[in-house]
């Protein structure tokens, strides 16, 4: 059974990877969603609490919750899942073309992780923000599997990890937060 999901990773990750180096624009298209969403995604979401009608403290709530869930979820959960299982990319292990490459073991995948879980953090907070930064976080991810440097059961982990620790976060730490952040004025 095992056997089973690993082929269907890779038959999937070889799929989906047949797009790269057939045309320029899409190659291009592909790495601006694998590489620099990544930054355009935080600024997004600053430049909408910024225009959020809510108060200050809520902002900082929301932007604590947000940032803790997604740094969390990057720099120690998956981090610690990492000292004990080393995969390593498929540009590594197949021959196939890669439109750049990481140095990191491959799950889970640190992109997913960390927008899953600043994502859903937001989804939870405002469903309809959390919508656009869950399908821009999947859009990412989805890209990364293309450019060669993550298998799809790398994302679907690190999407499991973000969305469990956001969720985590916002019920648990998120009221603590709130109410640290209401009796410091």
């Amino acid at each position: 059974m095992m056997q089973f999901f690993t082929n269907l990773d890779v038959f999937i990750f070889l799929m989906l990877n047949t797009v790269v180096g057939n045309y320029g624009v899409v190659d291009q298209a592909i790495v601006f969603f694998a590489v620099y969403l990544a930054f355009v995604l935080p600024i997004a979401f600053l430049v909408l609490l910024y225009r959020e009608s809510s108060s200050f403290r809520e902002k900082i709530w929301l932007a604590g919750v947000v940032f803790f869930s997604a740094l969390f979820t990057k720099y120690a959960v998956e981090e610690f899942i990492r000292l004990f299982y080393h995969r390593p990319r498929p540009f590594l292990t197949y021959d196939i073309q890669s439109l750049f490459t990481e140095n990191s073991y491959s799950f889970p995948s640190g992109h997913a992780s960390f927008f899953f879980a600043f994502s859903f953090a937001i989804y939870l907070y405002n469903k309809k923000w959390g919508i656009w930064f869950l399908i821009a976080s999947l859009l990412m991810t989805i890209a990364r599997v293309m450019a060669g440097v993550h298998y799809p059961s790398d994302i679907l982990g690190g999407m499991i990890l973000g969305v469990v620790v956001a969720y985590l976060t916002f019920v648990y730490l998120g009221p603590s937060l709130k109410k640290l952040i209401g009796d410091s004025e």
